[in-house]
């Protein structure tokens, strides 16, 4: 069998994400099992480059994975043999960085958002068409076993006329006195790239835009509902970002979506991130794993009496969508995409525009939020 090995230069492996979801579970799970399998009986291998501004802490990953290859000097890294960039740097640093890759002539593959304005978003499409380069946008959301139970549900015509979305994602990020925050303190400060609306507007471009429809006009409000907060050593700081974002997104054929974005509510719900779906024949209801539905047929018929406690649970009513296949992570089935379509021809489809896409609605809610009014979305070209 032959094997064919590509090298991935791994910048940002540091952090929480790029470290346990893009090395760990997906680079070095694809390195642990033999590579991936490709059409033609052959397999392609990986072979990490590990790059970060703190020597000691990447050479200590280096050394507990068993990878030969890091430094913390991103040009050295460029200059060698490696033929993919992966970036999940800090937003603020990331189109520089991806840029000089291009220049390069590496494929990209990075995480979202792919830069911090629609401008810069659009200049690394065309440096990338420009270059002729593979280019590549996470969309790790795709992959979860809900939103594919969901998305199947949509493809079947299970819906009838799709008529609106409902949507809920959030938890309580403890502020970091009492109880240390979850999350990093930079995702509550508007200087360093935080901010729920820059962050989540992403993720729900591609899943509508995939699952549903593209996004034609967007009226949302984004809030700091916390104003303080305390970072990872204890001192408090004054958050200049946003932690919730409420949205409404009109779709593509009239579906219209109601999404709520926090940091700071706490959670009533199977799942932390949900999304009903009601269309004239069916409704479903679908989180990371789980998915229900209930058909027209089997609809109840509420009768609205406030002086009588409803006995009918409706809960009980719902139907579970069975697990028809094994499902891998997300974040791993995405990379094994995408690696498949620099040497086996397969599609790629999540690209830089689809990443630009995403920054327009994060920008297009933001400017919402603060003129007060609903702003169209349009063709987005280059």
């Amino acid at each position: 069998m032959t094997t064919k090995t590509l090298g991935i230069i791994m910048n940002g492996i540091t952090g929480r994400m790029g470290y346990r979801q893009h090395l760990v579970r997906s680079i070095l799970a694809i390195r642990d099992a033999g590579g991936i399998h490709l059409s033609d009986g052959s397999r392609l291998q990986v072979d990490p480059i590990l790059v970060g501004r703190n020597a000691e802490r990447v050479k200590e990953i280096a050394d507990q994975h068993g990878i030969s290859r890091w430094t913390t000097d991103l040009d050295e890294a460029l200059a060698g043999s490696g033929e993919v960039y992966f970036d999940a740097q800090l937003t603020t640093v990331r189109e520089e960085s991806i840029l000089k890759a291009i220049a390069a002539g590496k494929h990209i593959y990075t995480e979202k958002p792919i830069s911090e304005s629609l401008e810069g978003a659009l200049r690394l499409a065309r440096a990338a068409q420009d270059a002729g380069v593979a280019n590549g946008v996470v969309h790790d959301k795709l992959y979860l076993p809900g939103l594919i139970k969901l998305r199947q549900l949509v493809e079947s015509g299970f819906f009838g006329q799709i008529l609106s979305i409902r949507g809920e994602f959030g938890y309580w990020v403890f502020e970091g006195d009492l109880e240390p925050a979850q999350r990093p303190s930079w995702n509550y400060r508007a200087e360093d790239g935080g901010g729920v609306t820059t962050d989540m507007f992403c993720h729900w471009n591609y899943v509508l835009e995939n699952i549903v429809g593209p996004v034609r006009a967007v009226t949302a409000r984004a809030v700091t509902h916390i104003p303080q907060r305390w970072d990872e050593a204890g001192k408090p700081y004054t958050a200049t970002a946003d932690d919730a974002a409420y949205g409404i997104f009109e779709l593509d054929g009239g579906a219209i979506v109601s999404l709520n974005s926090s940091w700071a509510v706490r959670v009533h719900r199977d799942e932390l991130v949900e999304f009903q779906v009601d269309g004239t024949e069916g409704s479903a209801v679908a989180g990371l794993f789980g998915c229900r539905i209930q058909h027209r047929a089997a609809t109840p018929k509420p009768v609205w009496n406030p002086d009588l406690r409803d006995a009918i649970a409706y809960r009980d009513q719902w139907q579970d969508v069975p697990d028809r296949q094994t499902f891998d992570n997300g974040f791993k089935a995405q990379w094994e995409l995408f690696l498949r379509s620099l040497v086996d021809d397969a599609e790629h489809p999540y690209d830089f525009m689809s990443g630009a896409r995403g920054v327009r609605l994060a920008e297009e809610g933001l400017r919402s939020s603060a003129e007060g009014r609903r702003i169209e979305l349009g063709e987005l070209t280059l």
